[in-house]
């Protein structure tokens, strides 16, 4: 009898190493996703957050709350607040404010949004403005523990020089003190590959906003998309299931779903199912 069993454990040590368990990661939520519904009832919202297994948030609002007060009830129902938003002018004008609020929440993370330019005119000098707020901004939340992400909306996706605004942007500002915010919509918008991003700018981007596009959608390099475009993951055309496989070998830390839809709270449910469900 041992000298069976001894060969069985060989043979289920080599289909274990042949075949590892791969630890799901942490999927949050972008509160954005549920704009309507939080400032009617903030409480039953974030019960119903709850409900789904959601743990980590990414927001910056407190619906009329102080912060303290707002951060008891996430952490009462086991929750927390990962990262914030930060307005580009409050960067420019004020970024030691910036680092106050963030302080404030307790996040590691600080996220810019959008890069003010007129109307779909984005130029090189509206990115040589960028790069010398987000460079000095960062470098000041950075040396205080706190890290800036810029989350690019598709028209820095121009092209100059050789590449796009945005590489200019990645290789003109420190990594210590700018990272990036992957919304994957919003790099397939304009027509550039998520996967491919990732792998160029691998280190670079260690959030992550998963919303997925409906299928014949057209796309623009201007930052705009009709929100009803956005479908449960694993539905549309950007490519959830390769980008998720990529993401963590590229170092995104924190992935956020992100539903702007009508249909939000009833299509995060069906794509946490989805997300659950890679392999």
């Amino acid at each position: 009898m041992q000298k069976l069993l001894i060969p069985l454990l060989f043979i289920c040590l080599t289909m274990a190493c042949l075949n590892p368990v791969v630890a799901q990661p942490e999927i949050g939520l972008q509160l954005y996703s549920l704009r309507e519904q939080m400032p009617k009832d903030v409480a039953g919202t974030l019960d119903k957050i709850q409900a789904m297994g959601i743990k980590e948030l990414e927001g910056g609002s407190t619906y009329g709350l102080t912060i303290p007060e707002f951060q008891k009830m996430i952490a009462d129902r086991g929750m927390k607040m990962v990262a914030i938003g930060a307005d580009f002018n409050d960067l420019e004008k004020d970024a030691s404010k910036v680092l106050q609020n963030a302080k404030a929440w307790g996040v590691n993370y600080v996220v810019c949004y959008w890069i003010p330019h007129n109307g779909d005119d984005f130029t090189v000098a509206d990115m040589n403005r960028a790069i010398g707020v987000l460079g000095n901004a960062g470098k000041l939340l950075s040396d205080n523990g706190v890290q800036l992400c810029y989350h690019p909306h598709g028209y820095e996706f121009r092209p100059h020089a050789q590449g796009t605004l945005f590489d200019y942007l990645a290789t003109s500002v420190d990594k210590k003190h700018l990272q990036f915010e992957m919304d994957v919509f919003w790099i397939k918008h304009p027509g550039q590959d998520p996967v491919a991003l990732l792998k160029k700018y691998n280190g670079r981007f260690e959030l992550m906003h998963l919303k997925d596009r409906k299928p014949g959608t057209q796309g623009n390099a201007f930052g705009r998309a009709d929100v009803e475009t956005n479908v449960v993951l694993g539905t549309g055309d950007v490519g959830i299931a390769a980008i998720m496989k990529e993401a963590k070998a590229a170092g995104v830390k924190h992935f956020f779903i992100e539903d702007e839809s009508s249909r939000s709270e009833q299509q995060i449910p069906q794509s946490l199912a989805f997300l659950k469900s890679l392999k």
